[in-house]
């Protein structure tokens, strides 16, 4: 079976939790769409109140002094124009009532019994109150108080009903009148809870988004500005599209006035002749006249309603003028940043130029320095992470500026990248011990845990080497690089077989048949030998001397070694001498050709054979 219980276990419960997520999903995007369908099919507020609506938000907005000037100023006249459409939906609702209905008819006729029995129950308990004060008894005064409580305990209940017949008017959209009302005083306590929690201060606060030199905080500063000019934006359509709708109802009405008062003088002049006949039907009279004064009435209303809607006009074309003003002082502070941004960005480019050029030159400095000089090259690449190093820093402290609490920033930094980085730190740190005076260089031939060979490599974090064997081995590469993580320069130890000129012991073997006497043959090629490395001897020694006086220790001497070890075929002859690392196999090559050289001579003169026996 591919899958062990515990993981169908696992896998089941993870895919429970998947479906349950989505079901959760569903659920939750059918309650937003019924919210959102319950909101579309409920009754709209009777006064619009959105431009006192948008004002708050915009003032929430409001960063520093000047902006608030602004916030203030929308907030005013958002108040008063939403003050204003008050007064006019009131007026209206006065003046023109709903039509009667049958069911408005009923409820009218309900309240109105309702409201007769609360007051005659206020009645009764105002005479059974006189009525007590008057009485002479306690029996009668007792009666009177039982009446009375009994009274107000009907009036409680005829005031319940006349409540909810008074609900069943507003609801019924009916009293208009009485719903404009009840969204006026929901209106005044909203704004005087508004105006507790949000006290407006002569001195504006600090503006946060200007002032750092950080990149970062300055796309962020830019990034809020441009988000208030859109909101800002918003408002602005929106006070102008209000100010248009109010314009066109501005205009219809200014038409029907300016009929009605040019009609205004003749209804006034027959009225007054009417009244002053003293003939004619009464009752035609008074009809005529109650006609016109109602037609006068009705003008008064048309003006007075002309007058509203002109000044909600004008709060809002000034409350659009507001928005604007202060989006162009949004605008110029938005403008301010961005020349900010570009400075950073400015340095930046020169930080990143003055790099390129730094290692430009530093290559251009070291581009003629010969290979064999291996410490300037690695000087020339500790410069060049120095300069990128440096370069990188300044990069990162114009992008997020300087920290305020540096020394804690860089403890916690320091510590975490310790516990995080131990081993690319040691790296690092290895690095430097060996680029120092007891280090490594490319070319040295070392050994590191137990792998032999020449260095290669030298970087920030790893060591490479070209295998090579044993030092008695022939010495060739073996073709396989091997990388050790600096680290071994501080948590291990290596060996290194290289001095300042790279010298290393190297042997050649013979082998003297048991025939032939070995000694001439040996005392030949120790003469040989020290005749061919006698220049590598000498400069070999004033080397190590130099390096010895550095630790008052003995001379060691470069002069070629010979031993002898005895074999059933005859004796072998090792000869130790001193070479240069570079060339080894050269000098080996040599010392062979002039060792075969020296045997076939040997061989062929045997008076020279006879005189070295004799000499011995």
């Amino acid at each position: 079976m591919w899958m062990k219980a515990h993981q169908w276990i696992v896998t089941l419960g993870l895919l429970a939790l998947v479906l349950a997520a989505a079901v959760g999903l569903i659920l939750t995007r059918q309650s937003a769409q019924s919210n959102s369908a319950a909101s579309r099919t409920r009754r709209p507020p009777i006064v619009d109140e959105q431009p006192l609506t948008t004002a708050r938000a915009m003032a929430a907005l409001a960063s520093d002094w000047e902006e608030q000037r602004y916030a203030r100023q929308a907030l005013k006249l958002a108040d008063h124009t939403v003050d204003v459409a008050f007064s006019y939906e009131m007026r209206q609702a006065t003046e023109h009532p709903a039509p009667p209905t049958p069911e408005s008819k009923k409820l009218y006729a309900q309240s109105n019994q309702a409201d007769a029995a609360v007051k005659v129950d206020q009645d009764r308990i105002s005479q059974l109150q006189k009525d007590i004060a008057s009485a002479k008894d306690d029996h009668t005064r007792d009666s009177l108080q039982q009446q009375i409580d009994l009274t107000k305990a009907q009036l409680e209940l005829d005031q319940d009903e006349l409540e909810d017949l008074k609900g069943n008017l507003i609801r019924s959209g009916v009293d208009r009148l009485s719903r404009i009302q009840r969204q006026f005083n929901r209106h005044e306590a909203t704004q005087k809870e508004y105006e507790t929690n949000n006290p407006q201060s002569g001195t504006g606060n600090a503006n946060p988004q200007t002032g750092s030199s950080a990149a970062i905080v300055q796309f962020s500063a830019w990034n809020s500005l441009r988000g208030k000019t859109t909101q800002l934006q918003q408002a602005l359509e929106e006070a102008k599209q209000t100010s248009n709708a109010l314009k066109q109802g501005h205009e219809t009405l200014q038409s029907q006035v300016a009929m009605e008062v040019s009609n205004k003088e003749a209804i006034a002049q027959k009225a007054k002749s009417q009244l002053d006949a003293t003939s004619g039907n009464g009752s035609s009279s008074a009809s005529s006249t109650a006609s016109a004064i109602i037609s006068l009435h009705q003008i008064s209303v048309d003006q007075k309603d002309l007058s509203d809607l002109a000044k909600r006009v004008q709060d809002q074309d000034d409350l659009a003028t507001a928005y604007s003003s202060w989006i162009d002082v949004v605008k110029v502070r938005q403008r301010a940043i961005e020349h900010e941004i570009l400075q950073s960005a400015m340095l930046i480019l020169l930080v990143v130029f003055g790099v390129y050029l730094a290692n430009r030159l530093v290559d251009h400095f070291f581009v003629g320095l010969a290979v064999e000089r291996t410490r300037l090259h690695t000087l020339r690449g500790v410069i060049r992470f120095a300069v990128q190093a440096l370069g990188l820093a300044l990069i990162l402290f114009i992008l997020f500026g300087l920290p305020n609490q540096m020394s804690t920033i860089l403890g916690l930094a320091g510590a975490g990248l310790t516990v995080a980085c131990k081993d690319f730190i040691m790296g690092f740190i290895g690095w430097f011990l060996l680029m120092g005076r007891n280090g490594l260089r490319v070319g040295d031939w070392v050994e590191i845990d137990g792998v032999v060979g020449e260095v290669v490599e030298i970087g920030l974090l790893r060591t490479v080497l070209l295998e090579t064997g044993n030092w008695t081995d022939s010495g060739h590469p073996t073709g396989r690089k091997v990388a050790f993580v600096n680290s071994f320069a501080i948590e291990g130890h290596f060996f290194n077989f290289s001095t300042t000129g790279q010298w290393l012991w190297d042997e050649v073997e013979i082998l003297v048949p048991a025939s032939q006497n070995p000694y001439p043959i040996i005392d030949a090629i120790q003469k040989m030998v020290a005749e061919q490395t006698k220049a590598n001897v000498t400069a070999a020694e004033q080397e190590w001397q130099r390096a010895a006086s550095r630790y008052r220790a003995q001379p060691v001497s470069a002069a070629p070694a010979v031993s002898l070890r005895p074999t059933s075929a005859g004796i072998e002859v090792h000869v130790r001498y001193i070479t240069r690392a570079g060339e080894r196999h050269a000098m080996k090559t040599r010392l062979y050709q002039a060792l075969v050289e020296l045997l076939h001579g040997r061989q062929g003169d045997p008076a020279a054979v006879a005189n070295a026996q004799a000499a011995r």
